[in-house]
């Protein structure tokens, strides 16, 4: 009986950890992303961190630093997960910013500096 007990623990334990549905919740379902400019690497952001388009990384005006969120290229599906490092964009009527690196994952060939992107924030 403790035999099939401890089986079942063990089942449920390795269904549960490999399954990533559920791993993030819905934040905004149609948002326009555009990238930093080169002449932002090495400055401060907000959070105090230096940025670098290099690292997976993002602006975001609401959610809290060190935040994971998935963003979704809604032409393509593509998805990348970045961490809100920095506040903004605050112009052009976007509502975040990703670095060069985050943006080029998950662009297709007809984005022209932006796109439309979903949120998704991890649990």
């Amino acid at each position: 009986m403790m035999k099939r007990i401890l089986i079942l623990l063990l089942l449920t334990a390795l269904v549960g950890c490999s399954s990533s549905k559920g791993a993030f919740s819905s934040y905004d379902r149609s948002a326009r992303a555009s990238y930093y400019a080169a002449k932002f690497n090495g400055k401060s952001t907000a959070s105090g961190e230096r940025f670098s388009n290099s690292k997976l990384t993002a602006a975001h005006r609401k959610l809290p630093f060190g935040t994971k969120i998935k963003v979704t290229n809604l032409s393509n599906g593509k998805s990348v997960i970045v961490k809100v490092n920095d506040r903004g964009p605050f112009s052009g009527g976007f509502d975040i910013d990703l670095s060069k690196k985050a943006y080029m994952q998950i662009r297709d060939k007809k984005s022209r500096g932006h796109m439309m992107v979903s949120i998704e924030v991890a649990k």
